[in-house]
């Protein structure tokens, strides 16, 4: 079953508005519901953002047996992490997962799609998932452009960001393109509160060390980065990603789009 919507297709939008760790602890926030697809991954440093807001973290592994609820209302939104498979894999649990992501889409509830998770939210959507036509991989760090859309949104984005994949998706129908690539066109996207990143702001210095040495076939690969550029790159780069990721955690959990009215 797919999911289509463009119910917010004429939402005028407002920037992300601003809260502060001590103001969202004050108001006993819901958990958020974390999708993981190794039994050793990690929210990583998505996490930790929550963590800072006051949130506790309700982790789930579907390709494990965990169940998805049938509803978000006990949670404050929902963050559908990475993994080695792909959004086209025939597994049951891979089309259940993008089955699911029809929930948050029909409640308005905040949803984070991360590479993998973003896949999974342009195929719920109607948008195509493909390796790119030369077979060229992003793995290591690369540049990404803010539109004006992002730019509006979400101030200060990365010059470059980390990344670790072999596919990329479309931009879905009626959704708004917020950070563009060279590669990979479709970096960032937001369609209602739901929003889709191709990149990896969840890695900690720590993950990187273990993808780059359990995932060193994949540097070999067309486009990838050497290793040691993974780390000389994130020496330069990291802080930016970091200060942009909890400004965009902060307002995301927050974000409601302002809703054209009705015409009388």
């Amino acid at each position: 079953m797919s999911f289509r919507t463009d119910r917010f297709g004429g939402a005028e939008l407002v920037p992300f508005p601003r809260r502060t760790p001590s103001a969202a602890a004050s108001e006993h926030p819901l958990p958020v519901l974390i999708v993981l697809h190794q039994e050793s991954s990690t929210p990583g440093r998505v996490g930790n953002a929550l963590r800072a807001l006051g949130h506790h973290l309700d982790i789930r592994r579907p390709r494990f047996g965990d169940p998805l609820p049938d509803t978000l209302d006990r949670h404050a939104g929902a963050v559908v992490f990475g993994g080695p498979m792909s959004a086209n894999d025939p597994d049951d649990y891979v089309r259940r997962e993008i089955d699911w992501i029809q929930i948050p889409l029909r409640e308005q509830r905040p949803f984070l799609g991360i590479c993998l998770g973003a896949q999974m939210l342009a195929m719920q959507l109607g948008a195509r998932v493909a390796p790119h036509a030369q077979a060229l991989t992003q793995i290591g760090y690369y540049p990404i452009r803010p539109t004006a859309a992002g730019r509006a949104l979400c101030a200060d984005w990365p010059a470059q960001v980390y990344h670790w994949h072999r596919e990329g998706f479309q931009l879905p129908s009626g959704a708004e393109l917020l950070a563009e690539g060279d590669d990979f066109p479709i970096q960032a996207f937001r369609t209602g509160n739901a929003f889709g990143v191709q990149f990896h702001p969840d890695v900690t210095y720590a993950m990187m060390h273990c993808w780059t040495t359990r995932g060193y076939d994949g540097l070999s690969a067309p486009g990838a980065r050497e290793r040691h550029h993974h780390f000389a790159d994130r020496a330069v780069y990291d802080a930016a990603e970091r200060v942009w990721l909890d400004r965009f955690i902060d307002g995301w959990l927050a974000y409601r789009p302002v809703l054209a009215q009705a015409a009388e």
